[in-house]
């Protein structure tokens, strides 16, 4: 099962994030067979982390969950919030195989929050530009709450056309790096 994780920071945590690096990034070593996709949202001078995503394929919803809280930055207090949700990766490769690779125009977070009845349950004809997109799900996988991409786009009203605003509740457009150790 495929799930997407977003930590976002707790306001001046930045500190305590930059001395938990080492262990944020050991942690996630643990998992390296399992991301699909991960990284640093960051604030407008790009370079200030804000939240870290992870997508991850792990056996079930409370293994996500341990994944989610048992990071060393959640539990030393960097994150305000956790967004755990079952995925589905609808490109079928990870953020290594993406023909765009790690440089070369800028990366966003598009996160778009709904109910109903799932939209954009396939992605978009023109996925050049995506790392990764899928449907956000509920833990048992029946009921759609939302879209989440990694896209490669000029801007952020770029990023933000791939999800069709008037699909989501809301649509939320942050820039990500790809993750890792540099």
């Amino acid at each position: 099962m495929e799930f997407f994780v977003y930590h976002r920071d707790r306001p001046d945590s930045l500190p305590l994030r930059m001395e938990l690096l080492e262990d944020h990034w050991a942690y996630m070593d643990r998992f390296a067979a399992e991301l699909i996709a991960r990284g640093p949202t960051l604030a407008g001078d790009g370079e200030t982390p804000t939240g870290s995503v992870h997508i991850a394929d792990l056996p079930d919803p409370a293994a996500a969950r341990a994944f989610a809280f048992d990071e060393p930055g959640y539990q030393a207090g960097v994150y305000r919030d956790v967004l755990v949700r079952r995925w589905r990766n609808l490109l079928g490769r990870t953020m290594w195989d993406f023909p765009g690779g790690r440089t070369g125009g800028d990366r966003f977070l598009v996160l778009g929050l709904g109910s109903g009845t799932g939209a954009d349950l396939a992605p978009p004809p023109e996925d050049d530009d995506l790392v990764a997109y899928g449907p956000l799900l509920s833990d048992d996988g029946a009921l759609w709450v939302g879209t989440a991409a990694l896209v490669r786009a000029a801007d952020p009203d770029a990023a933000r056309a791939v999800l069709p605003p008037e699909l989501y509740a809301d649509v939320e457009v942050h820039s990500w790096e790809f993750g890792g150790r540099r």
